[in-house]
Order: structure tokens, then C-alpha cells, then sequence
């Protein structure tokens, strides 16, 4: 597990979700309007706090929602490992902060919410937080 606490774009944010949820099964005008979200009532919750919202679609166990003035996005994944919330901060530019497992931080790398630089930083704290405990351990 990584925390993550990183300024990012809405879309890009976006785009995380549905990498990380519904990317194979989304229909393709889904993916590409960027007022379209992925929600999940069940499981890992995905949740869109917005001014206004109106459900789409629902396919499998998600439901498409369009949505104006995105104020947050929930994210938490099926496997509990990875919980993230979005916030505005100002206009489409808002804060990611939580906890994030490597494939998360690779479709957060994907998605254009981390640039490779940061991911890589992030490994490299992995890697030295790892070491530490396995020498702790040791001691």
C-alpha cells in the first residue's frame, strides 16, 4: 500500500476510474466524454458528489452517471486495498489523497494522475519503507 496526496486534474481522475473498474466492458462514447462517470453501490464503492446528476445506464454492477460541477469522487476497490478520494480544489483541478496498491498505481499512472517520475518515487519509497522493516526485523 501507497498513500497517495497528489493535485490532478477531474479527468484524469476520470479516467482512473473506469481504468480501474469498467474499461472493457464501458461503452466507448463512455470513455470519451468527460461528464460521464462510473458509480458502485456494492463492493468497492464508487461514489460521485456532484451538483447535479442524472444515471444512465447501469451494466454489470455499475451505473453510468452524467454529471455538472463534480464537487468529489469516492473511490474504493473491490479488494478493499485501494480507497482514494478526489476533492476540488479549484475548478477541474482537485487533490487525490488515500491509499493506493500497485495496480492502482499503475492505472493512476495510465490515467495521467501520477507522471512516470512520481511513480517511480513512489516504488523507491516502497522499496526503502520494505527495507526498513525487513531490517528492523532483523534487529
Amino acid at each position: 500500500m501507497v498513500k497517495v496526496d497528489v493535485s490532478c486534474t477531474l479527468e484524469s481522475f476520470r479516467k482512473f476510474t473506469f481504468a480501474s473498474t469498467c474499461r472493457t466492458f464501458a461503452p466507448n462514447a463512455y470513455l470519451t466524454d468527460p461528464e460521464i462517470f462510473p458509480e458502485r453501490e456494492e463492493g468497492g464503492i464508487i461514489y460521485v458528489e456532484a451538483v447535479d446528476k442524472v444515471t444512465l445506464k447501469k451494466i454489470r454492477r455499475i451505473t453510468f452517471v452524467n454529471v455538472q460541477g463534480v464537487l468529489g469522487v469516492i473511490y474504493n476497490s473491490n479488494s478493499g486495498s485501494t480507497s482514494i478520494k478526489w476533492r476540488q480544489t479549484k475548478k477541474a483541478i482537485g487533490r487525490a489523497t488515500g491509499e493506493a496498491s500497485v495496480n492502482s498505481l499503475k492505472h493512476l499512472a495510465e490515467s495521467g494522475v501520477f507522471t512516470i517520475p512520481q511513480v517511480e518515487a513512489y516504488v523507491e519509497k516502497m522499496a526503502q519503507a520494505k527495507d526498513q522493516s525487513h531490517e528492523d526485523a532483523q534487529d
